[in-house]
Order: structure tokens, then C-alpha cells, then sequence
């Protein structure tokens, strides 16, 4: 699965994080993070560390399925990489 523009903002919102606190965590421009939440074009590497980074600090995606839409889910305590 990759991450939809939503599922980034939801993350970083559950999070209580920036999108500069989230760029500087995944090593690429606030530009960059601006323009995926956007729904740009993204380099499949770049989404792929930014979501490595939202799910080591804690964030599960859920897939959309007949219930309902994508969306995010903490994980519970101790089952995070942090």
C-alpha cells in the first residue's frame, strides 16, 4: 500500500507534528511533504521513507475496504519501534 495525501495529514496530526518536524524525520524538503499532501507526483522511494518514519513514531494505515475509506490508527503502546 502507499500513502495517500489524507493518510499523511491524519498521521501527522495524531502525531502532533509539522510538516518540517515530519521532513526533517524523513530526511527530504518541507517542499517535498507540502506537494504529497497535495497529491503531486511523488518518487515511490520518497513516500516510502516518509511512511517509515510516520510507522516507527507510531502510526498503523489502514486500507480502505467496503466499510470505509483509508485512514490511520496509533499503534498501541509498546508495539511501537520507538
Amino acid at each position: 500500500m502507499s500513502l495517500t495525501p489524507i493518510q499523511c495529514r491524519m498521521a501527522r496530526a495524531a502525531l502532533y507534528i509539522g510538516f518540517r518536524e515530519l521532513a526533517k524525520l524523513a530526511n527530504v524538503s518541507p517542499n517535498t511533504v507540502a506537494r504529497l499532501e497535495r497529491g503531486e507526483s511523488m518518487n515511490p522511494r520518497t513516500l516510502t521513507k516518509v511512511r517509515a518514519v510516520l510507522e516507527q513514531a507510531g502510526v498503523m494505515f489502514i486500507d480502505a475496504d467496503d466499510v470505509g475509506g483509508v485512514g490511520v490508527r496509533m499503534v498501541r503502546e509498546g508495539e511501537t519501534a520507538l
